[in-house]
């Protein structure tokens, strides 16, 4: 049985690569980017749990998803556990796997050289608040997609292209205690717009991005 800390898990997310996938975020980050819209993923001290509870809760879903997407968080930050979460969804599925890091692809190498057939694109490199944003899937252009495996290609190719307007789009996940995900890229404007928007219409809200503050009536 092996630890992992855990973020949240959904399914379907459609924003975040092709098809009706399995998102997975994990918990904890050290790379910390300024600018992160995700700052409630930082702590490695939360969420935690095991590989075992994990994949049992997937099972529900895996017949119908097709991808898997793993975010967090930093899942790298959780080497081992990736590792034997992956390896668990591959005994379940074929589907490709996409996952993203804030690492460089030369930290990542020894990883994939010990891993082989577990991840078939990959996304790396820090988010930086003030590089463009023109390319579909990634927080800021200097982030790189990576095809580990033919499917892989197959699969992620079509994303190596400028966005298009139908690139921008959430996926939204509503919690039982009224907290309300957005799973997606979202552009570097459109939280302030969100913000504007509900305070205008009287609401307050709280926001997970690292240049928050709350929003109130």
């Amino acid at each position: 049985m092996t630890s992992i800390a855990l973020s949240r898990l959904h399914f379907p997310v459609t924003t975040l690569g092709p098809g009706r996938r399995l998102g997975i975020w994990l918990q904890g980050c050290s790379i910390r980017c300024r600018g992160c819209i995700s700052t409630d993923t930082w702590a490695a001290t939360e969420g935690l749990t095991t590989t075992d509870l994990v994949i049992e809760a997937l099972r529900r879903w895996v017949p119908d998803a097709e991808g898997i997407t793993i975010s967090g968080g930093e899942p790298f930050d959780q080497p081992d556990a990736l590792s034997v979460l992956l390896r668990e969804l591959r005994g379940l599925t074929s589907v490709d796997v996409l996952v993203y890091s804030g690492y460089p692809l030369s930290a990542l190498t020894d990883w994939l050289q010990n891993n082989p057939g577990l991840i078939d694109a990959l996304i790396t490199e820090p988010y930086e608040a003030t590089a463009e944003q023109i390319l579909p899937l990634r927080g800021s252009d200097n982030q790189r997609l990576h095809f580990v495996s033919k499917l892989g290609r197959d699969r992620f190719s079509s994303f190596e292209r400028p966005q298009r307007s139908t690139d921008r789009r959430f996926d939204v996940m509503f919690d039982h205690d009224g907290t309300v995900w957005l799973a997606g890229i979202p552009g570097k404007d459109d939280f302030h717009r969100l913000r504007r928007l509900l305070k205008a219409a009287g609401h307050t809200a709280g926001f997970s991005d690292s240049h928050s503050t709350e929003v109130s009536s």
